[in-house]
């Protein structure tokens, strides 16, 4: 068997307790959503996709309506049919067949006003919704405050006052982040599970999304967020305060998780999708390519990594406690690696191992990566390994009357790094007293099924599965030919080796020829 094959059916034997105490079907959290009608937005997204599956998987619900958009030509029920062909639902589909039927695309958007539901949708919605999961945003750091106050802001108010008409609600779980509060002053500090001050009034941010021209809303977009690195956090941070202020008598509460990678546990290890290139896993893919060189992280950082089953496991959690609890008080759950981060040293090492020992055989090139926390250091080593090669590469692309495309890869991933980077070279401690008081109320059953105690997580197991996961679901390499994959990057190593002396001679010679020059013009 292939040696990546083997670490994923070892990690498989896991499910088997789990899959028995799914069997017996008396959980508490079970039956709470057994019977129930569900409300959800952002279902088409990594973290949508695989709670539907868990949902499914786990709990008998009567009916879930999924927000969607007509996208790229398709409409709601051709998105919803190529959503359902992703290998997260794999699993569900043989343990229960029919689940897809128990689906209900609604067409709306989160953008527009009553999240874009007609009238007849929204009546139909709030007689019969019973519990409402709000994840949708645009998570794109780059995104114009303009879009991101729309999406995230003013969806969230919507998508609040859906609830508020909602005439069977009993539990409203809104997803955010624990980068709400990732600011300059919280740095090397404890981020707690309290509401902290908004940095602008909701409202106010809206009324300027909705009256000003974008392109001047926009202008005032580093005034706006000053102390936020980007407008994602910003956005939530605001979108938060919405919670606090217009959710009264609301059975409501808010769930952060920290960076949502590849599930652990489930449905299966590693298992992610394309959305995530950019952001955590792209640092893994791009060297496994053989295309990235340089990365940009504080080696010494502690990171909050969440599995995305994990992060799941506790909405459903949340979502269960918030409706079955007597006090009125709107909990914060902060899904983080608080008590078990993720030290970039040592996960820097696992990762150059695993591309030693389980390459995937369509690496371009020698697996290796110079990574620096110096954003100097990182723009030099960038040029060297990416952008000079890049052009090179574009060049013979040309003259083979291939089209090139080096050189804007490497683009998009200098720029994905600048965005990623305050995250990469800083740390936060996000505490999660309220999650872990959550998990230990749970029966021993639903801890099994609905574990999100990330204490237990083996790191380094871990970061071998989140490779062989890109491996299989991002590089589709069907995680075989591993061993073909050793021997050329074999190979590739003492092609590598000539190349760099002969690279490292021609920019000596180029500088040594520019130096002359100068001596020749000044001297």
């Amino acid at each position: 068997m292939d040696p990546a094959q083997s670490v994923e059916l070892a990690a498989l034997s896991h499910q088997k307790t789990l899959n028995a105490a799914l069997d017996l079907g008396n959980s508490p959290v079970q039956n709470f959503y057994d019977g129930k009608t569900i409300f959800l937005t952002g279902g088409s997204g990594f973290l949508g996709k695989q709670f539907i599956e868990k949902l499914f998987r786990a709990c008998n619900v009567h009916k879930v309506f999924v927000l969607l958009r007509p996208k790229k030509g398709k409409q709601i029920g051709e998105r919803l049919q190529d959503m359902l062909k992703d290998p997260v639902f794999d699993m569900v589909k043989e343990r229960k067949p029919l689940f897809a039927e128990r689906i209900v695309p609604v067409e709306g958007d989160v953008a527009e006003l009553k999240l874009g539901l007609s009238e007849k949708n929204w009546d139909t919605i709030t007689k019969e919704t019973e519990i409402i999961f709000h994840m949708a945003a645009t998570t794109r750091f780059d995104e114009p405050i303009s879009v991101a106050t729309m999406i995230n802001v003013r969806g969230t108010r919507e998508a609040v006052l859906l609830g508020k008409e909602c005439q069977k609600i009993k539990s409203f779980v809104y997803v955010s982040t624990t980068y709400t509060n990732a600011t300059d002053n919280n740095i090397n500090t404890e981020v707690m599970e309290k509401f902290y001050p908004s940095p602008m009034a909701p409202e106010v941010m809206i009324l300027m999304a909705e009256t000003m021209e974008p392109v001047r809303f926009n202008a005032m977009e580093t005034e706006l967020i000053k102390g936020y690195k980007n407008t994602y956090t910003f956005a939530k941070a605001v979108a938060e305060e919405i919670v606090r202020t217009l959710s009264e008598h609301l059975p409501i509460c808010i769930v952060r998780p920290a960076v949502v990678i590849s599930s652990y546990r489930e449905p299966m290890p590693g298992w992610t999708d394309l959305s995530c290139t950019y952001g955590a896993s792209g640092m893994i893919l791009g060297p496994a390519t053989g295309l990235v060189h340089a990365t940009y992280s504080n080696t010494n950082a502690a990171y909050s990594l969440v599995p995305v089953d994990y992060v799941n496991n506790a909405v459903l959690a949340a979502g269960y406690h918030t409706g079955t609890k007597s006090d009125k008080d709107i909990k914060i759950y902060s899904v983080s690696s608080a008590r078990n981060m993720f030290v970039w040293k040592p996960v820097y090492t696992r990762l150059r191992e695993i591309g030693r020992d389980l390459p995937s055989d369509l690496a371009m090139w020698y697996i290796y990566t110079v990574n620096t926390g110096n954003k100097h250091l990182f723009l030099l080593t960038t040029w060297l390994l990416h952008f000079i090669p890049g052009f090179l590469m574009d060049a013979a692309c040309l003259i083979a009357r291939k089209r090139p495309m080096f050189t804007k890869i490497y683009k998009k991933v200098y720029k994905s790094s600048l965005a990623l980077a305050y995250f990469t070279t800083h740390t936060w401690v996000f505490n999660d007293a309220n999650t872990d008081q959550l998990y230990e109320s749970l029966t021993p059953n639903d801890k099994l099924i609905f574990n999100f105690d990330t204490t237990n997580i083996d790191r380094l197991e871990y970061v071998t599965l989140w490779c062989i996961g890109i491996r299989k679901y991002l590089m589709k390499d069907g995680i075989n030919n591993t061993n073909y994959g050793i021997r050329k990057q074999f190979w590739l190593h003492k092609l590598h080796c000539v190349a760099t002396v002969l690279y490292v001679y021609v920019i000596f010679k180029l500088l040594s020829i520019f130096g002359y020059c100068i001596l020749s013009i000044f001297g």
